[in-house]
């Protein structure tokens, strides 16, 4: 079947744009001998798992679903990291982990000899290693949503409490303040945390450098990335140097099509109401906020072309993005594509209204789709108690 042949809406993603980028991704693991793993908190779709991985096995979880997710559908390690683990929490953490780290040190102290009975009886090769997240409060987010680096930040430990050394048992550091971001980001995060932590970094095994590394997006430098990492590894060459990036793997490999149902003129505007809702369907246009590019829409000064806003088809008022512009006026029963859907969407959907989330589509590379998951009512009702 083909994309034009299916009932609006869905979500599509592309098999060939998706090993384009997991393509790309293993050259820079490959080149700066740094371990590349995905972040789930970006992309869960695991039934394109057997895609990704065919090129990393290895994965990143910020709760236990995440994690079970991992070890289920990749199977490789599986690198922890909550803000807070709970003693209820806590035992399947470490006997799923290969990687664990505390956000506090308070954390781990407190579950301290929960990880050294648990290493002292695991099997061979079944050990759990420990890491601290560190803040280097260096900020270079815009947004200050996705900004873990604000001051009074809730994420890691400042150096300052780290004056007499590191708690005894943790074995790396991790720290996360990119999002998105570009390789001179992370040369200043990194240049702040040699500064800050570097008198730590003789007494651990590995650093996790998070996530925000938008390697595949166009225009960014790998080059610089793969030197950054390279100079790095030669200063520390006892290290085991982690990424973990969540949006650089599903980057622009995925969209939201939708169709026109009805239009509305208000005030001098024009609305679209499509079957699909930004609050429900793609939260992070509004939360950023960004205004996704639409296929069929024409530059602003297009000779002719006019502005339309796209109306959700939730009860919120302020669902609507805008505007876009034209050539030819909407219609109901046109299709229009909401592109780079794969990528911090569907994790973030939610049920309000009680609206039937897209279904979700596979691209083959010979251009055949497969669908893999579509909803309904039960799936809403099942949500509910």
């Amino acid at each position: 079947m083909q994309a034009s042949q299916l009932p609006t809406p869905f979500y599509i993603v592309y098999e060939d744009r998706l090993r384009s980028n997991l393509e790309l991704i293993s050259e820079v693991k490959r080149r700066s001998g740094a371990d590349i793993i995905m972040a789930f908190k970006a992309n869960a779709l695991w039934r394109t798992f057997d895609i990704i991985g065919e090129y990393c096995r290895n994965s990143t979880a910020s709760s236990l679903n995440e994690l079970r997710l991992g070890r289920e559908f990749l199977g490789g390690e599986v690198h922890s990291y909550c803000p807070a683990y709970t003693d209820e929490s806590i035992g399947e953490y470490l006997e799923g982990s290969s990687h664990i780290t505390f956000n506090t040190v308070s954390q781990y102290r407190r579950f301290a000899d929960r990880v050294r009975d648990y290493n002292t009886q695991a099997p061979a090769g079944g050990r759990v290693s420990p890491g601290l997240r560190v803040n280097p409060k260096c900020s270079v987010i815009e947004t200050d949503l996705y900004n873990p680096a604000l001051p009074g930040s809730r994420f890691g430990v400042s150096a300052e409490e780290l004056h007499d050394g590191l708690p005894e048992g943790i074995e790396g550091l991790h720290f996360h303040a990119l999002c998105e971001s570009t390789s001179y980001d992370l040369e200043k995060v990194l240049a702040a945390f040699e500064e800050q932590f570097g008198h730590l970094l003789g007494s651990v095994k590995w650093v996790n450098m998070g996530g925000g590394h938008l390697m595949t997006r166009e225009g960014y430098d790998t080059e610089h990335l793969i030197g950054l990492l390279q100079a790095f590894k030669g200063r520390y060459p006892h290290l085991r140097v982690i990424l973990e990036p969540g949006s650089a793997f599903t980057w622009r490999t995925g969209d939201l099509v939708t169709s026109v149902v009805d239009t509305v003129s208000n005030d001098g505007i024009d609305t679209a109401i499509v079957d699909v809702s930004f609050a429900c369907h793609m939260p992070d246009t509004l939360e950023m906020p960004y205004q996704p590019i639409i296929t069929e829409a024409a530059a602003e000064n297009t000779p002719g072309a006019k502005p339309w806003r796209l109306g959700g088809n939730s009860c919120l008022s302020g669902d609507y993005m805008g505007p876009w512009y034209f050539s030819e006026p909407l219609r109901p029963g046109l299709r229009l594509t909401l592109e780079d859907m794969n990528h911090y969407t569907t994790v973030k959907t939610t049920m309000f209204n009680g609206i039937t989330h897209p279904s979700i589509v596979l691209c083959r590379h010979d251009g055949e789709c497969e669908i893999l998951r579509q909803y309904t009512y039960e799936d809403y009702r099942s949500r509910m108690s």
